[in-house]
This record gives C-alpha cells, structure tokens and sequence, in this order.
C-alpha cells in the first residue's frame, strides 16, 4: 500500500516538475511577473451578437452637424469583460508595486469603483494587471463598451430636425443636455455591486461611475446617403466615456510637465473596467493556472492518507 502511494506520489512529483518548467518558460518570456501572481478578476462572456451601434464623435453633412446612420455590427468572437468597475483596493495594490499613480486625496480605498482616474491611469492598470496574470487586459472600445452594456446603452444622437434650420438643432441639443444634468453628489460613489446585473450579468453599468473607453475622439464629413468623405479628423487627446449617456473627457495629465490637452484631477465619477484579450497565449495562460489549482486540490487528497498512517 505504501509503495502505491510513493509511486503515485513520485508521479505527482513529476507532473509538478513539467508545470513549474512550464512556469519558468512563461516568466522568462516576460508572460508572468515573478512576483506574486494574481487571480484573475471576475469575467463575464458577452457571447457573439448583431448589434445596431451608432459611431462615437461629431459627424457633418453639407458642414452643418448630424447624426450619423446606425451600423449592424457582428461580433463573431465572444466579448471577454470583467463583471464590475476596478474597484480602489485593488488599483491601491497596483499602486504599491509602483505600477500606478496614487488615486487622488479623499478616495475610499475599498471596494468602491477607483475614480478620478485617466485615461493614462486606466491603461497603466491595464498594464500592470496584465503582467502579473500573463494575460492581456486593455480597456474597450467604445463599440465593445457598447455591446457589454446592452440595452442600457445610449448614444448621444439627437432628434431629427430640419438640417436648414440650425436653431432646431442647437435647441434639442440644449433639451438634451438640461434633461440628464443632474448635479455631481458630493457622496462618495457606492461599492462596486451595488446595482443589479444586466442582461450579460455586468454590475453597475449606467449607474454612478462613468467608464473610459479607448476610442479616440473623430470628426467626419459626411455625404448624402450617411457615407464617409474623405480621412475622418482623430484627436486622442479626448476619449470617449460612457455610463448613463455618451460624452467626451479630455486625457487629463496630473503633471504639467508631461504636458497634455487638460491639467488637473478627473471627474469624481469616472472609473472603468477592462477587457481580456483571449487570444491563444492567454489562453494557455489560464489553462495552466487551472491545472496547478486541481493539481494542488488532488495533491492534497493524495497526502491525507499518508498523513492518517503516521
């Protein structure tokens, strides 16, 4: 009985020798941090879909401003995104290992959504989290944004008017606008899962945090029929955000020697969620995580006996 279980012990050994080489072949191609390796953070699957989706940015016809035509957008690849806003404990770990800037003074380091952060702030979160689980995360799209939202998204097209008549538009825009202007509460936002899920099981999407996209602001010229004329103007510099409407944020830079389009903190109501890229590496990534936590429970149960012998 004994020698079965050294065998079966000494096979395990083995298999645990493969995955730590496996391991070190991940970390020596810079696909894990050698630190402490994190769990990877709540993932829902947005499964593929057909989509009416509204561009993001300003959009001329005969130089006047409007609306640009839905497009059908189909997703052919499931939609990876994680289930709630990065909350500030765990953007706080980024900041310790000196991956992210300090979130800004008054900011709950809890399980409440990490605000008042940029764009830049975002993408180096993105970064860190994704050298320390070897996989990627980046921030959507805007058209990705949307897709997770479902039906709670909303873009900032605005009621058709006469296009002859400039007034008529200036007017549903200035309805528009008064209509969801509510005043920014002085509370701090509330924890991460504090609204219901929506249809793909995403918490507080339109609620009391904003989120960062990676689509840059674009404005483009129009013909009659809703095509593109000519190169659309990009400028990064502003991004586009979502959450109860869309807007436009400027990529606000805390340090004016760095330079940037606006100096100073970010809204008390922006924060964001990332996206994980499955692509075959990554894959391999999570496969291999999952192996050495069965591995570890099986290895447990093996030694339990040997335990109760002595």
């Amino acid at each position: 009985m004994l020698a079965a279980m050294n065998g079966r012990l000494a096979m395990f050994a083995v298999c645990i020798a493969i995955l730590l080489a496996a391991a070190l072949m991940l970390i020596w191609n810079n696909r894990l941090d050698a630190g402490v390796i994190l769990r990877n953070p709540a993932i829902v699957e947005v499964q593929p879909t057909i989509f009416l989706y509204r561009p993001a940015g300003d959009f001329l016809r005969d130089g006047k401003p409007t609306n640009p035509p839905t497009r059908t957008i189909a997703i052919e690849q499931p939609l990876a995104i994680m289930r709630h806003q990065v909350s500030a404990a765990e953007y706080q770990r980024c900041v310790d290992e000196g991956g992210c800037t300090q979130l800004a003074p008054g900011v709950a380091v809890d399980d409440r959504p990490a605000v008042q952060v940029s764009w830049r702030d975002a993408e180096a979160y993105g970064a860190w989290l994704s050298r320390k689980t070897g996989i990627r995360y980046r921030l959507p799209s805007d058209r990705e944004w949307a897709i997770a939202a479902g039906t709670l998204f909303r873009d900032d097209a605005l009621p058709d008017t006469d296009d002859t008549n400039p007034a008529q538009r200036w007017l549903a825009k200035y309805e528009s606008e008064a209509s969801r202007n509510v005043p920014e509460s002085d509370q701090a936002s509330l924890p991460i899962t504090s609204f219901a899920v929506n249809e793909n099981g995403l918490f507080n999407v339109a609620g009391d945090v904003w989120e960062w996209t990676n689509t840059c602001f674009v404005r483009q010229a129009l013909d009659g029929k809703g095509g593109s004329i000519g190169e659309p103007i990009v400028n990064c510099g502003v991004r586009v955000v979502e959450g109860r409407h869309r807007t436009y944020i400027s990529d606000f830079i805390r340090d004016a020697r760095a330079g940037g389009c606006a100096i100073g903190t970010p809204p008390t109501s922006l924060g964001f969620r990332l996206v994980r890229e499955d692509d075959g590496s990554s894959q391999g990534v999570r496969l291999f995580a999952k192996l050495v936590r069965n591995l570890s429970s099986v290895l447990r149960l093996a030694r339990q006996p040997l335990l109760d012998a002595d």
